[in-house]
């Protein structure tokens, strides 16, 4: 009993070493990316700032690709799960449009760096997943639009134009959010609203229904 304990007591701080050293690696590489550029960044910079042998980098990622596509893709799974959740909850055309830019932007002030990333660096996502970032975040969008138009929460438009005019917003706007979100991490969740605010009321009223929110 005593063996198999210390066994049990082993696995877990071998373990609990794994998701330390994963984890200051994904940190290290932020940092990197964040001061030096995703492209200016090498292996050598991201393992020097660890403080962790160059041979223990190799055991968790095989290369600077990996690390950032492991850094989009928690970015994208909490992201379009909650995407999902509450477009296809929504009871009304507001909810569904409001929602949808809520996550999206949320989930961007909370992690500026990955998207800001993202949309500088197309060619490294476009080999890494087939898509930008406004489609890899949006990629279930379509679906949703089609359920929303089947409920009566949207108009049964044109439902290619309706929604490129969704990832419109959602692009430029994310961007502006996310060097916001940097250059005041304090006002993130504050911003994050004030852009929901301003893409819901854009999407559902134009211009006029802008005034409302001065």
């Amino acid at each position: 009993m005593d063996r198999l304990e210390a066994n049990d007591g082993a696995s877990g701080k071998r373990e609990r070493n794994r998701i330390r050293n994963r984890r200051a690696i994904l940190h290290a590489a932020r940092e990197c990316f964040r001061e030096q550029g995703y492209e200016q960044t090498t292996i050598r910079d991201i393992v020097r700032r660890t403080h962790l042998a160059a041979g223990t980098f190799y055991n968790y990622f095989s290369s600077k690709q990996d690390i950032f596509a492991a850094l989009l893709t928690d970015f994208l799974t909490r992201l379009n799960s909650n995407l999902t959740r509450h477009r296809r909850a929504a009871a009304s055309t507001e909810d569904f449009i409001h929602f949808a830019y809520l996550a999206l932007y949320q989930a961007t002030a909370r992690d500026p760096l990955v998207y800001e990333l993202a949309h500088r660096n197309e060619r490294a996502l476009q080999e890494l997943f087939g898509a930008d970032i406004v489609g890899l975040t949006m990629q279930s969008l379509e679906d949703d639009v089609r359920n929303a138009m089947d409920r009566g929460l949207l108009p049964s438009i044109d439902r290619e134009y309706l929604c490129a005019a969704f990832f419109g917003v959602a692009w430029e706007t994310s961007l502006a959010l996310a060097r916001r979100a940097q250059g005041d991490p304090g006002s993130a969740d504050d911003e994050a609203v004030n852009a929901t605010r301003f893409s819901t009321r854009l999407f559902l009223g134009g211009l006029p229904e802008l005034a409302g929110l001065s």
